[in-house]
């Protein structure tokens, strides 16, 4: 069944039309237990025929480990967006990107279409002072209206620094590394497995802990 209706899917093609580059989604999948890795798949199948600047590949976590360990990619279904040049730029996705999540997906396909608005001269100033890894996990659900704001300022940290990776990670779908992490609202963003803060924050919150990474 497709995820996309005739409107939107026209939407989105109009959305697309204005991408500068191209963007390669590479999906990872793995045979067995993946409940929704067909639904993914199937989506980013209806996401790529929108317009030819797009183009899917498709992987799986075991036969393609060492793609799956260039990407950091660890769960299935997990979504790594890449550059014209198929580079990792840090922005990925676990779990399927729909419900309110698509408003962070088409989002983070036009930032690396090179599409979007720059960051203020004072954050990427910060940002460029960064010496050591940080990641961003944004815990989010299908149904929260705030959590792709969350998951666009994380991408687009990510694509201002090669030390920053970020990503969605769907709770339901990964329901163990949520109560891991303690994840009973959303979104939850935790950094380096350590700082974390909960609810929609403004980017000077995302710096005010990635700043306790550099210590």
């Amino acid at each position: 069944m497709a995820i996309l209706n005739a409107q939107l899917r026209a939407q989105l093609g109009e959305v697309f039309s204005e991408m500068k580059k191209e963007v390669t989604l590479a999906v990872f999948t793995k045979e067995g237990e993946c409940n929704t890795c067909t639904e993914t798949v199937a989506f980013m199948e209806e996401i790529e025929s929108l317009n030819d600047k797009i183009h899917l590949k498709k992987f799986d976590l075991n036969a393609d480990a060492e793609k799956a360990k260039a990407f950091e990619v660890s769960m299935v279904p997990s979504i790594v967006l890449l550059n014209d040049q198929e580079d990792y730029l840090g922005i990925k996705f676990n779990g399927i990107p729909a419900g309110h999540e698509i408003n962070s997906f088409i989002p983070g396909i036009l930032e690396v279409a090179g599409v979007g608005e720059a960051l203020p001269e004072s954050l990427s100033s910060e940002l460029a002072t960064l010496t050591k890894p940080v990641n961003i996990k944004v815990f989010v659900t299908l149904s929260c209206p705030h959590c792709a704001g969350a998951v666009q300022k994380a991408h687009k940290l990510a694509l201002e620094s090669p030390f920053i990776n970020a990503e969605m990670v769907e709770a339901q779908t990964f329901g163990e590394l949520s109560n891991k992490f303690n994840v009973s609202s959303v979104p939850k963003i935790v950094i380096n497995d350590q700082y974390e803060f909960v609810g929609n924050q403004p980017l000077d919150v995302f710096l005010e802990e990635i700043r306790k990474t550099q210590s």
